[in-house]
């Protein structure tokens, strides 16, 4: 069983102020040799199904806080998935998006009101308050705020208790910890908005490879996955550091980078088996949107699945679906249990269905269920094991 570092409000401060070099000499990875595709090979079973607390454990807690992180930690996932961007000064931060107005409570600082803005991003227009404007210490005086308390209003209790976290403190968090079968506890950060980052002069590959590197998450065998939208950052880490790369797919639309080169090509093109040979070359993991993998009917129901679990795995990739939520919101009309959006459907008959497909990881903002879920379903595969 893991050892967990208190509560949530005593993780936050005790990571807040440990120093990084009380941490530095420590590595939970094997030295760094040469990538052999087929796969990824941090240390598991490989039967094992990959359950990823999607931006901590974000269905009890405002979302990527380390009170978030910490749950998820508690409910025994295999990794925690900070997103990241980027402060003006240059620091890496923990927050679904740059645009910080629906997850914080940035609104109420007069202080800021003069921030409030409009960028365009990845090729849409956003209004409100971003991250690159403002430094690491004047975010320090906001706090996180439930971003769907609509559909999560038990969430809101926790408006106003946790700080921003910074990439560094969720590593540093994550080195205290062990998964709940005593293994390194993985960490799955997603760089966001990589074009557009760059494009301001706030790069954030170097700075997630840096402070991996630092804390020993670095080698081939590291318990970590990088994520992105976009292609070109994927390649780019290829070449800069040996852990495994996950090549996100979203259910519409095309990466935002192929986009602004001019690239016709769309996520759509991406999932065909030419396309899932192409991401083979430069990542390990196939995160898929869950349509992809089975549609969805016009009421809502499951269709029939496609071939993209089985196209994958012939192209030696992973498949890691997202987002697996409780609330009837999110689930297909099969598992709803009421018409009220906010109420729990069936999250673990969800999962199940998507597990028998042959997909070998999920995200889930609700990392019990989904633990649960994955152990039943090993358990049925192999009744002989413990």
């Amino acid at each position: 069983m893991r050892t967990v570092i208190a509560s949530a409000a005593t993780a936050a401060a005790l990571v807040l102020t440990m120093s990084t070099a009380a941490l530095a000499g420590g590595s939970v990875a094997d030295s760094p040799d040469r990538r052999d595709r087929g796969g990824p090979t941090h240390t598991r079973p490989v039967d094992d199904v990959v359950v990823i607390g999607h931006r901590g454990a974000s269905g009890y807690r405002p979302e990527h806080t380390l009170a978030s992180y910490e749950l998820a930690i508690e409910q025994c996932v295999d990794f925690i998935e900070p997103d990241l961007v980027s402060t003006k000064d240059g620091v890496l931060v923990a927050r679904h998006e740059n645009e910080i107005g629906g997850t914080t409570d940035v609104e109420n600082h007069p202080e800021f009101a003069d921030r409030r803005t409009t960028k365009a991003i990845d090729g849409r227009q956003v209004e409100g308050w971003f991250t690159e404007d403002f430094t690491l210490a004047e975010l320090r005086t906001l706090r996180a705020e439930e971003r769907i308390p609509n559909l999560r209003p038990e969430n809101t209790a926790y408006n106003g208790l946790y700080q921003i976290p910074t990439f560094e403190e969720v590593v540093e968090l994550a080195t205290q910890s062990k998964t709940c079968d005593g293994r390194p506890m993985g960490i799955a950060p997603e760089i966001k908005h990589p074009s557009y980052f760059d494009s301001i002069g706030l790069s954030m590959e170097e700075g997630v490879v840096a402070i991996l590197e630092e804390y020993g998450y670095a080698g081939r065998r590291a318990p970590v996955v990088i994520q992105s939208f976009e292609t070109s950052n994927l390649r780019e880490l290829d070449r800069m550091i040996k852990v495994d790369l996950a090549q996100l797919v979203d259910c519409s639309g095309a990466p935002y980078d192929l986009v602004a080169a001019g690239d016709p090509r769309t996520y759509a093109d991406l999932v065909t088996p030419a396309g899932l040979k192409e991401i083979s070359r430069y990542a390990d993991i196939l995160g898929a949107c869950k349509d992809r993998m089975i549609p969805r009917n016009a009421d809502g129901s499951l269709a029939a699945p496609t071939t993209l679990v089985d196209d994958a795995h012939k192209a030696g990739l992973e498949v890691h679906g997202w987002t697996f939520r409780a609330e009837n919101q999110f689930l297909p009309l099969d598992f709803r249990s009421s018409a009220d959006p906010a109420a729990h459907g069936d999250l673990a008959g969800e999962i199940e269905r998507f597990l028998e497909l042959g997909m070998d990881g999920l995200f889930s903002d609700h990392p019990d269920i989904a633990v649960a879920a994955a152990s039943a379903f090993e358990q049925e595969q192999h009744p002989g094991r413990r």
